[in-house]
């Protein structure tokens, strides 16, 4: 099919700037481990910190990136006066935001416990501010299908972060969190004057009764990100509320976010595909053929992002490095992460039934559901279980929203999964790892590491012989 090859032409080059960015950006984590020791708890503030960030993000986004292309491909309506409308009500709302973050800076840092530290809090609400703002034009990069342009900004701030963060942290021997919201802000603030030859080509037109459409239609889809961004993030930020030793709290934190740094390969995938799969879907929603498309979209992402965690899980002993040797007591999370994030993706590919037909709705009340379920083991759970609740938590979370719009899903708008074919593939890599597992643990790493190699290698030439060579990818 010719929009399978542009589908994997694009999530190539997203990929690229994902998973290469992520990868640089995963370079990082060995330097933060490294200059702020676990016992400093500063990675867990950084974890902290970052999960507020991830979670104001989406509300300032407001739903309006998925807005965009189901009204910039409605042929009755202007992409630019979709754009400009779009990127008006997010403006304002980032606006609103920084006056009230800017306002009432005491009251939040001390519910938050930054009491001693509001700059952070002023750093950090800047930044999400400013990233709002370049949602859109990234979105209508997309949309016009520039991903060289989109993965050359995507590109520069990830090579001047990691550049300011060497300069800090090696060469001036910077040791604070402080240096890291620092950093963050400076590249953002700088990046986002890259997008002004973007924005002076678009014919700028306000119009409110399209805003009404894009609000009616968008809402549910903020509900929906909230929920999802929460199943991402809630236990970063209850962790330090329900932790029973305030003290261990942030320690205890750190340890998890630096080991799910490991587990977030699949969150790139998974991020790299729905950049490129998602303006497709909305343009071949008129097909005869579509949900035969989506059915095979979605066994492949299945398949691939399995063969992702046979390669992590298989490359544990050597990823590993990738943090302080301080935090490997924590990775026993990362199979259970990288589950979770496998569920999370194919909910993200079941979300297309109730979008295309403007039922946003269901995606809000599924993420509701998974929410809840997230948060009841997480606040029951992390008393008890430290991290561990957490890692379990998502695994809750997106397997209710997962199984909740499957089922809703092929009551409504049935689309003939392959769910023999992809149940197959799930039970090979789960004997795989089971074998992994069982390799001795006085065994050397070598012989970990080519027993591991084998299986994965084995689990690649079966989607060779039945997928690729028999030319179902064309």
């Amino acid at each position: 099919m010719a929009n399978l090859k542009a589908l994997a032409k694009d999530t190539a080059i997203y990929g690229l700037s994902s998973i290469v960015g992520r990868f640089l950006n995963y370079l990082l984590v060995p330097l933060y481990t490294h200059y702020m020791p676990k016992a400093s708890g500063d990675y867990g503030v950084n974890t902290n910190m970052y999960a507020y960030t991830a979670l104001f993000f989406a509300i300032l986004t407001f739903g309006m990136e998925t807005t965009l292309f189901r009204y910039a491909n409605d042929e009755r309506e202007t992409p630019d006066t979709v754009f400009s409308t779009g990127f008006a009500m997010v403006g304002s709302l980032a606006a609103v935001f920084l006056l009230l973050v800017f306002g009432f800076i005491t009251p939040i840092s001390n519910y938050l416990g930054y009491a001693e530290h509001p700059e952070y809090l002023l750093m950090m609400a800047t930044v999400v501010a400013l990233d709002a703002l370049q949602a859109l034009p990234f979105c209508f990069l997309r949309f016009q299908h520039r991903p060289i342009r989109f993965m050359s900004l995507k590109m520069g701030f990830i090579f001047l972060n990691i550049a300011l963060n060497l300069l800090y942290f090696v060469l001036l021997g910077k040791t604070s969190v402080f240096y890291v919201f620092f950093i963050n802000l400076l590249c953002t603030g700088f990046i986002t004057f890259f997008f002004i030859p973007d924005l002076v080509k678009i014919r700028w037109k306000f119009d409110g009764a399209l805003l009404r459409r894009m609000l009616s239609y968008s809402w549910p889809i903020l509900l929906l990100s909230v929920m999802g961004i929460l199943n991402q993030v809630a236990d970063k930020i209850l962790f330090p509320k329900v932790y029973p030793d305030q003290a261990q709290a942030n320690v205890e934190l750190g340890v998890y976010g630096g080991c799910v740094k490991i587990a977030m390969i699949m969150a790139m995938i998974t991020q790299a595909f729905r950049f490129a799969y998602e303006p497709i879907v909305f343009s071949k929603a008129k097909d005869a053929d579509k949900n035969e498309y989506y059915a095979l979209g979605m066994k492949y992402f299945i398949i691939f992002t399995l063969l992702a965690f046979l390669c992590v899980m298989g490359w544990l002993p050597v990823l590993r490095y990738m943090i302080g040797s301080d935090y490997w007591d924590g990775l026993r999370v990362i199979p259970i992460v990288m589950a979770a994030e496998i569920m999370m993706g194919i909910y993200f590919n079941l979300s297309f039934w109730y979008k295309l037909i403007d039922k946003t709705i269901y995606g809000a009340l599924f993420s509701l559901a998974g929410c809840l379920a997230l948060l009841a083991v997480n606040i029951w759970g992390i008393p008890h279980y430290s991290y561990m609740a957490c890692a379990w938590g998502g695994v809750a979370g997106y397997g209710t929203a997962m199984l909740l719009s499957y089922f809703v899903g092929q009551r409504i708008n049935p689309i003939p999964y392959p769910i023999g074919s992809i149940a197959l593939y799930v039970i090979i890599a789960a004997a795989f790892y089971g074998v992994m597992t069982l390799v001795p643990s006085e065994w050397p790493m070598y012989c970990y590491l080519a027993i591991s190699t084998l299986l994965i290698l084995v689990y690649a030439a079966i989607i060779y012989k039945k997928e690729l060579r028999k030319g179902q990818v064309a």
